[in-house]
């Protein structure tokens, strides 16, 4: 049976999720992106959207007016209130960036990173009242190489995840049965807001090395790592990148050979005690 899908996300790399569901009845995006490149791709291929956080009424209504069978959600930035979960029989679908029960909450990707994970991977849940609670439709594994950056890492994985939801539609269409399985709550984890701030290191309280490099993947492009230096006499803000990258404020940034080329001495002396070369 063909399923009516609405899609709840944000962010360009859920585009290969709507991609796929394109292919299987989608009727409307719901998304909480103002503008940048996910809005775009929505406006090019003509699919029909909303910029809501589904608290107005006339926003339910048009949900509503679909009679909509599934909801699939993939980063979409806002709590899915209770009524919204019971406009769909089959319920909503969520593709989330970690093996559950480990890495719930809103920073898997990050938190995945900072522990030096040989291994990730997407899971389905289906939706209920609690926050990445409900049980396991899905999940799919890959290997990590320990290169990787937040974004990077973050693509990955929800590419995986438009894969494996299409199975699962495939499964509905066909009429084909799976198996719900509740998560091992005892064995969950969960991960905290990134803010601002803890993009901020101090020279003279470094983390290791090791524990610096998986701060600056799993903290690129936001909220950065950075820090405060003398540079030719003046305090200057600093940003690093992955790829031994480094940014000084005003500047584009540059390798670290340019960069101890630029500030000789002091930037020698800044890179030494972040043991970066």
């Amino acid at each position: 049976m063909k399923q009516r899908i609405v899609f709840f996300g944000s962010g360009y790399y859920v585009i290969p999720i709507v991609e796929k569901l394109r292919q299987h009845n989608l009727q409307l995006v719901v998304t909480t992106e103002v503008e940048g490149k996910f809005v775009t791709y929505l406006e090019k291929n003509n699919i029909p959207f909303i910029q809501s956080r589904l608290k107005e009424k006339i926003d339910i209504e048009k949900i509503e007016q679909l009679k909509p069978t599934l909801g699939i959600l993939a980063s979409y930035g806002a709590i899915i209130p209770k009524k919204i979960i019971s406009i769909f029989p089959l319920g909503i679908f969520n593709i989330h960036p970690s093996l559950l029960p480990k890495y719930k909450g809103p920073s898997p990707v990050q938190f995945t990173i900072l522990n030096g994970d040989k291994k990730s991977g997407t899971t389905i849940i289906k939706l209920d009242d609690k926050v990445d609670h409900g049980p396991i439709l899905g999940q799919i594994e890959m290997s990590l190489n320990g290169d990787e950056t937040m974004l990077v890492l973050t693509e990955k994985l929800f590419f995986l995840g438009a894969s494996l939801i299409e199975k699962i539609i495939q499964k509905l269409e066909k009429g084909t049965e799976f198996q719900e399985i509740p998560q091992d709550h005892k064995k969950e984890l969960w991960t905290q807001k990134i803010e601002k701030k803890d993009g901020s290191i101090d020279l003279n309280k470094l983390p290791n090395s090791e524990d610096l490099d998986r701060k600056i993947r799993a903290f690129f492009p936001w909220p950065g790592i950075y820090l405060t230096a003398s540079l030719g006499g003046e305090k200057k803000l600093i940003k690093l990148f992955p790829q031994k990258k480094i940014q000084v404020e005003g500047k584009n940034a540059v390798s670290y050979k340019d960069f101890i080329n630029g500030y000789g001495k002091d930037a020698k002396n800044v890179l030494e005690k972040l043991k970066l070369t």
